[in-house]
């Protein structure tokens, strides 16, 4: 389960850098080329995959 959530927190910071690269007219070829709206939900898309990247590496402590 771990490793699907990593695979998955990857999978979305990817696509979130693709969407703000796109939305800040760096990566042309899009409809989301040049539209301000998709660097912030690529922005967004890239915190939420950075947290579940990390929160599935977490260890979790053994029940007292």
């Amino acid at each position: 389960m771990k490793t699907i959530l990593k695979l998955l927190g990857v999978l979305l910071a990817l696509a979130g850098i693709v969407w703000i690269l796109q939305g800040v007219n760096l990566l042309p070829g899009s409809f989301m080329t040049g539209q301000i709206q998709w660097a912030v939900y690529g922005a967004m898309a890239l915190a939420a995959g950075l947290a579940l990247f990390f929160l599935a590496n977490r260890r979790r402590s053994p029940p007292e």
